[in-house]
């Protein structure tokens, strides 16, 4: 995933076990730091640290101590279905172990004590703690949890060690004392919506080092969390200029109506009812980059991949051929749909293919997936001046109601994207003696355009417009 921020690797880090979490830790957590894991039950934290855990094991032990939390073997247990677990690890570079009844017994100091004997006898690499919230409830009052941090802080940072404090802290929990010692704060965040979770992960702090701030979107695999670094703006290359060059439509008599075609790197909008022939033009514009040997990418949210075949074949296409030739497909359920996720798989694509024709299909699933308005005005436009940058055209189509007065257009937030797009065109359906289809063109920035309402038609090559 590509971000404004360029990784500075000048302080030692320890990897935080995903290099997408690494990316927005500015490389990872800072050496000898004390650091919190904090979240709700079944926010991942536990499966954060793991995934840490057996990402830097070798040369030193790494030590996992349980206190109150749940017993070593359950932990242990739940650990072996991901992938980043390592059997030949556990007992010599991963060493869990319960100091539960010795806390119950003895107190906080049972921690220190252990903590001390590790250090002198096996130098651990790293030392985690879970949880470590539950042991204020082993102490009389705030003053003398405090006192026993102190010692604990000061014990630690004489030594080569990192250290990771897990619990079930919230926003109210920051006034405890170790929200204070610590270098680094991560809070891992779990949001029900509709008929399944949105969870996030946010740094609060990170101290001696820059980060990616924001919510982050992750879930959670067999893999352990997969991480979407949050999309920001790109900065604009120095030499970057916009280009005049144009490329078609493959849409029969659209070009002349666009001056030419699409400008290079510009984002057009597409616009209107079911049945107007949204899909088909923006397969059309993919399928005609392919056939010129441009590679492109159709990101569809609405026809599964067998739909979406029989459409090509009625346009007269071939999908093995055309995938054969650069056209690439991107399917997700709305069902299932996680607007972070599909933009990084989007962005990973891009790079890696050398796309340079992209259509989205359509941006209303997007907008249906997200929570939160602003978050998700920020992504499209971050997303369209990524496109600029790279010289990527690309055809967004938006479903509408009606015509051009129609308000679910606006309220849905199609008004929002449709003055971040160069170009908008509207296709409107007719309703009288027979189905009439109309194309106009509202919007073609720094260019003139065509502003008569245009009739089109479908055939057996797909949709025209006609004489």
């Amino acid at each position: 995933m590509t971000t404004s921020m360029k990784a500075n690797y000048s302080i030692e880090r320890i990897s935080s076990g995903s290099s997408e979490t690494d990316l927005i830790l500015n490389g990872g957590f800072p050496k000898n730091s004390i650091n919190i894991i904090m979240g709700s039950p079944g926010s991942g934290k536990t499966i954060f640290a793991e995934q840490l855990m057996f990402k830097n094991a070798g040369d030193r032990p790494i030590l996992y101590l349980t206190t109150l939390s749940e017993p070593v073997g359950k932990i242990i247990r739940y650990l072996q279905g991901f992938s980043f677990y390592n059997e030949a690890a556990l007992g010599t570079d991963v060493i869990y172990e319960d100091i539960g009844p010795a806390v119950t017994k003895e107190g906080v100091n049972a921690l220190n004590k252990r903590i001390k004997s590790a250090i002198l006898e096996q130098s651990p690499k790293i030392i985690i703690v879970d949880s470590f919230k539950d042991l204020h409830y082993l102490t009389q009052s705030v003053a003398e949890m405090r006192r026993h941090l102190y010692e604990f802080t000061s014990m630690i940072t004489a030594y080569d060690t990192t250290v990771f404090l897990i619990g079930e802290y919230t926003t109210e929990s920051l006034s405890l004392p170790e929200f204070t010692a610590a270098d680094g704060i991560i809070e891992l965040l779990r949001t029900p919506l509709g008929t399944r979770d949105e969870r996030f992960v946010r740094v609060l702090k990170l101290r001696g080092s820059s980060y990616l701030e924001g919510s982050h979107a992750f879930k959670i695999s067999q893999h352990g969390l997969e991480v979407f670094p949050r999309l920001v703006t790109p900065e604009i290359p120095k030499s970057f200029t916009l280009l005049d060059e144009r490329i078609t439509s493959g849409v029969e008599g659209l070009d002349e109506l666009l001056h030419g075609g699409f400008l290079v790197g510009s984002t057009t909008l597409l616009a209107g009812p079911t049945g107007a022939g949204k899909t088909t033009i923006a397969l059309q514009f993919a399928m005609d980059g392919v056939r010129q040997g441009i590679p492109a990418l159709f990101v569809n949210f609405e026809e599964n991949p067998t739909q979406l075949e029989r459409t090509i074949k009625g346009l007269g296409g071939n999908l093995e051929t055309l995938k054969a030739e650069g056209l690439h497909l991107l399917y997700a359920s709305p069902v299932e749909l996680q607007m972070d996720s599909i933009i990084v798989s989007m962005f990973a694509r891009i790079e890696e293919l050398g796309i340079k024709r992209i259509v989205i299909d359509s941006v209303g699933d997007l907008i249906t997936t997200a929570s939160d308005p602003q978050r998700l005005h920020d992504y499209i436009y971050a997303l369209t001046q990524h496109f600029t940058v790279r010289g990527v055209t690309s055809i967004v189509t938006f479903e509408t109601l009606g015509g051009l007065t129609d308000l679910g257009f606006k309220s849905s937030g199609g008004g929002r994207f449709s003055y971040m797009s160069d170009n908008i065109i509207l296709l409107q359906v007719g309703l009288q003696d027979r189905i009439k289809r109309t194309l106009s063109i509202l919007k073609e920035r720094a260019s003139s355009h065509d502003l008569g309402v245009n009739e089109i038609e479908i055939t057996k090559s797909g949709i025209r417009v006609k004489k």
